[in-house]
């Protein structure tokens, strides 16, 4: 398989991370729907600037949800619950972006929330040096709320139908292939059409990396929106 546009991708977001002038750790935000390759890419960017000297804080938002009472209050297939009631933003910007930002102390957690026993979490804080970069995956993150947290923002982007493939593969060890498509058609799928209708996050991307094809993905960069 031909790497070559993966990693000439990859290359050049982690110039323009380099290139971010600021005297805080650069906060980049790698968006995109649910099986879209945000995950793979923060975690292929983490490497290659960590080769390059550079700090690196991985960070996802799966770690800064709401328990599940309140995440599905409206139904665990609802759209709206996905998009309104999912993740803690408030908590997000006060242990970790703002710290992370302008004027921040840069003593930071990266978790608020454990998935696995329901539980909210209160780690230690670390504290990142001034030249860390914070890469942060999730759905979302270009919504008004957390717009101008980010120095770099990315977002991934693939066909909706497509990520349902990607969905029934990554977790058909844990749930039918029926389930899992309910899931993405009746929450997932309509809760991004609702956020790219509201918050129109392709507006706001300094690049938008076209991902259905993995291994030759094509990408754009925009400039002058913010």
């Amino acid at each position: 398989m031909d790497h070559g546009a993966r990693t000439e991708l990859i290359t050049h977001l982690a110039a323009a991370v380099t290139a971010v002038p600021a005297a805080h750790p650069t906060r980049v935000a790698v968006d995109g729907p649910p099986a879209a390759g945000k995950t793979t890419l923060a975690d292929e960017l983490a490497a290659v600037l960590r080769a390059a000297g550079r700090p690196v804080i991985r960070a996802t938002v799966d770690d800064f949800l709401f328990p599940r009472a309140r995440r599905y209050a409206r139904g665990e297939l609802s759209a709206e619950g996905c998009y309104f009631d999912t993740h803690d933003r408030a908590t997000l910007r006060r242990v970790l972006l703002d710290p992370l930002g302008p004027g921040g102390d840069r003593r930071f957690r990266t978790a608020a929330y454990d998935h696995t026993t329901d539980a909210v979490l209160s780690p230690p804080p670390a504290t990142a040096p001034a030249n860390a970069v914070l890469l942060f995956d999730g759905v979302f993150l270009l919504r008004p709320e957390l717009l101008d947290r980010w120095e770099l923002r990315i977002l991934v982007t693939t066909e909706l139908e497509r990520t349902v493939d990607r969905a029934v593969v990554r977790e058909r060890g844990v749930a039918s292939r029926a389930a899992v498509e309910r899931r993405w058609r009746e929450r997932y799928i309509p809760s991004q059409r609702l956020y790219f209708a509201t918050a129109h996050p392709a507006r706001h991307a300094d690049f938008i990396v076209h991902n259905d094809d993995p291994a030759h993905p094509a990408w754009e960069r925009r400039s002058g929106l913010h």
